[in-house]
């Protein structure tokens, strides 16, 4: 494993608890010379993991459409900064570099990029994984909500088992490092002989 992709927010949350979070797993990355994808802005949680990393000695790439570059929220100290032209773009570039995707807490449009890939996966586009770093148990509650999903027979089994969860990055990434997919979704039912 080479490069995660992180989702998380450009705002620091309620709690400090989330930010040190952040900081944690920036320097988990570091030490495993794992490099750091992420949506490239220089203010909250996000800024928080790229600065984590990068004081770290890692390395940290930054994917960022042109109109928030204009609004000066760019890190200005990445290993390397990509200006793409919009928000869709962003998500493919981030997800064609990494290997793995990991939400910290975040809101809509963490929660989007998170539904995006995890769906790419359910559906065989990659066979990456994809977990939520369960910061101070923010995603209680989706995790929940995926089993929900689960016992109202709108998600399998099997694509239950693609949510990864942890409350620390190492045990995380540990996860991710063995991670299995599960065989590619599919509407067709077998028939009976």
């Amino acid at each position: 494993m080479k490069r995660l992709a992180v989702f998380c927010g450009s705002s620091s949350g309620a709690s400090d608890i989330y930010v040190e979070g952040a900081k944690k797993l920036g320097k988990e990355l570091a030490s495993r010379n794992i490099a750091l994808v992420y949506g490239g802005a220089s203010v909250g949680i996000m800024g928080a993991v790229a600065d984590s990393v990068l004081n770290e000695g890692g390395y940290v790439i930054g994917v960022m459409p042109s109109f928030l570059d204009n609004r000066e929220i760019a890190h200005k100290n990445l290993s390397e900064l990509i200006i793409v032209d919009s928000m869709h773009e962003r998500k493919a570039k981030m997800a064609d570099l990494a290997d793995g995707f990991i939400a910290l807490p975040g809101g809509p449009g963490t929660m989007e990029e998170f539904f995006e890939v995890f769906t790419w996966g359910q559906l065989g586009l990659h066979k990456k994984p994809c977990g939520l770093l369960n910061i101070d148990n923010y995603f209680d509650l989706l995790i929940n909500f995926f089993s929900h999903m689960n016992r109202k027979e709108f998600l399998q089994e099997k694509y239950l088992s693609m949510l990864l969860n942890d409350s620390e990055p190492a045990s995380l990434i540990e996860q991710f490092q063995t991670y299995s997919p599960p065989s590619v979704k599919t509407y067709i039912k077998a028939t009976q002989t």
